[in-house]
């Protein structure tokens, strides 16, 4: 099941399922409200995303109420959540998934919300989407391909073909717009060779590992795992969080990996992420690919949980395309 595409003169609601709105500042919120204008949409804030406790969030039953109300109203065409953090698994047993699946509707974002946006998926069926928070919108320099590919995803119907960016950066963009660091992007490249087809499932591997063993966890069978971890994740930890992903009962039916790009200071490099994934026999015959334009570094595609993704690796010669 999928939602509408976005069209100009949509409204799309920004609700805070794990941190607070009131930890992005005010200018920023500023620049990405007129961002989000100039592509056409309409905004509104759910009624409890500036409130913040001692852990910069709010209480599970204002998230809930917010998440309800976006899907509830029917003038709001879109979600796009604030931003990341860690407690937005706190939320997944009091959603009443009923209200989401008779209102469908596109709802975005990626870090902690990956726990949300697989959890839907796996309870309705709703396609859901790992792309820009409202937060990312907020950023003046080398922000064009993630809006790009924001608007290829939610405002176009049609084949995605995924190139990669010329520039990326993992700076504090956020604390200083105009002091900014791009780095020369060499592209993705193959770890193990082959092709494949098959269900979009993952985001943040560590998030993506809370539902192991729950009902929100979705099926592996015919998919194509999308992962990405933080500047938290060393190679240790997601060798670690790789390896209980793989002891997942229907592990065996995955059919290709698509990794995003580490953080710097996350410490992984091309040489130790490929002697982890070929330390695991169960990785032997499937494609994987890493390097991608997804996950803690600008800028980042959009892709859709519960889409379709094939998957082309030989050599220097990747191919990634995804469809709803």
């Amino acid at each position: 099941m999928k939602a509408p595409k976005l069209v100009a003169g949509d409204e799309i609601r920004i609700i805070s399922p794990s941190r607070s709105l009131s930890m992005i500042a005010i200018e920023q919120r500023n620049i990405a409200e007129k961002r989000l204008e100039e592509l056409g949409f309409k905004l509104s804030f759910s009624k409890n995303s500036l409130e913040s406790d001692e852990f910069v969030s709010s209480s599970i039953r204002s998230r809930i109420d917010d998440l309800h109300d976006a899907f509830l109203d029917p003038n709001v065409k879109g979600i796009l959540t604030t931003i990341g953090g860690y407690n937005c698994n706190q939320l997944l047993r009091h959603i009443d998934y009923s209200i989401i699946k008779a209102n469908p509707k596109r709802i975005c974002g990626y870090s902690d919300i990956t726990a949300l946006s697989n959890a839907i998926y796996a309870k309705t069926g709703l396609i859901t989407y790992s792309g820009p928070h409202f937060s990312t919108f907020a950023m003046l320099h080398g922000n064009e391909y993630t809006i790009e590919y924001f608007k290829e995803m939610m405002m176009r119907d049609e084949t995605i073909n995924i190139t990669h960016s010329e520039k990326w950066s993992d700076d504090l963009w956020f604390l200083n717009q105009e002091n900014r660091s791009f780095i020369n992007n060499e592209g993705p490249y193959v770890i193990n060779e082959g092709e494949a087809q098959g269900t979009i499932v993952g985001g943040n591997q560590c998030t993506f590992n809370l539902l192991h063993g729950t009902e929100y966890m979705p099926s592996l069978v015919n998919s194509i795992l999308f992962l990405e971890d933080d500047y938290e994740a060393h190679p240790q930890t997601f060798d670690r969080d790789l390896q209980s992903l793989i002891h997942q009962p229907s592990f065996g039916e995955v059919r290709g990996i698509v990794i995003g790009r580490f953080q710097k200071s996350a410490n992984m490099n091309k040489e130790l992420l490929i002697k982890i994934i070929k330390s695991k026999r169960e990785l032997d015959k499937i494609p994987v690919i890493a390097d991608v334009d997804f996950g803690h570094t600008s800028p980042l595609i959009t892709f859709p949980i519960g889409g379709q993704a094939s998957i082309k690796a030989e050599n220097k010669t990747i191919e990634i395309s995804i469809v709803e």
